[in-house]
């Protein structure tokens, strides 16, 4: 977890210590507070003193039993304030996977440039909807989340759209490990490495992939997109990162140069895709 995110956290708790010490009845101890609630008297302790992040439910509670509803409002932006860059699954997927699609969909919309890294599997905006079923699908379960897959598949596919605008350009890097990862049936994935064959031709993107025999600088690691270099958006088990502080974002576009010396492009990368397509037989 990033310092600042964790003093963002911490300085929420010592503003519920706060509010606890000063109930207009009277200060409460964690106990009574906890009571109010209806949680056990631990959970008090760890909002407190920053070792856990409080739910917009959790924080209503709060304002109400210490007597200060007119709080939670301002209890809110502050959580939305650090949370804005921190984005757990489990708080973005409570409604399913189209809101995270949407939210993705209206940063593509204002995007021109993108650079993207994936290593595991086909980047989404050159997923078919198949191979993009199966990844909603997968996810849903690991996540136990609100099962929307079609209007996730949907949103998703808008999205590539933008592919046939000619005022964008899609720098994508994959490791080849992507091209042979069964994350869905082996026909699905022939589809995907089908469609990928295609989209070389595009002229708005720029696919390159990184053999798994290349020498590398840096080992490849989690996937991330950079838009603009005004934005990046990393992706990990637990949460997406959105970073937009310049030192971080040039942090990550140097990381891409570096990936891209090990990666083919054209006829090179045609040939490592339809290995992996070979392969599948």
């Amino acid at each position: 977890m990033s310092t600042d995110y964790q003093k963002a956290r911490e300085a929420l708790g010592m503003r519920l210590r706060e509010l606890r010490l000063s109930a207009p009845g009277g200060r409460l101890t964690g106990t009574e507070l906890a009571d109010r609630c209806g949680w056990h008297k631990s959970k008090v302790s760890k909002l407190e003193n920053g070792r856990t992040t409080p739910t917009p439910e959790d924080l209503l509670k709060w304002a109400e039993s210490t007597g200060r509803p007119e709080t939670h409002e301002e209890l809110l932006a502050r959580l939305r304030g650090f949370e804005s860059h921190i984005r757990s699954w489990r708080r973005q997927l409570a409604g399913g996977h189209t809101p995270v699609q949407d939210a993705r969909n209206a940063e593509h919309a204002r995007t021109r440039t993108f650079h993207a890294w994936q290593g595991s599997m086909i980047v989404g905006v050159l997923q078919t909807p198949d191979y993009a079923r199966s990844i909603f699908t997968h996810f849903t379960e690991l996540h136990q989340a609100p099962s929307d897959i079609e209007e996730a598949v949907a949103s998703r596919i808008r999205r590539q759209e933008a592919l046939y605008d000619s005022t964008k350009r899609y720098h994508v890097l994959m490791w080849e490990a992507a091209l042979h990862a069964r994350i869905c049936p082996p026909s699905v994935l022939a589809a995907q490495l089908d469609r990928l064959t295609g989209v070389i031709g595009l002229t708005t993107v720029e696919l390159g992939i990184v053999p798994l025999s290349a020498p590398l600088k840096i080992p490849p690691a989690t996937a991330f997109w950079i838009y603009d270099d005004r934005q990046v958006i990393v992706e990990n088990w637990h949460a997406e990162l959105w970073i937009d502080d310049a030192a971080s974002v040039d942090t990550y576009a140097r990381t891409w140069r570096t990936l891209r010396e090990s990666a083919v492009y054209g006829a090179d990368a045609r040939n490592l895709i339809s290995a992996a397509r070979r392969a599948l037989r």
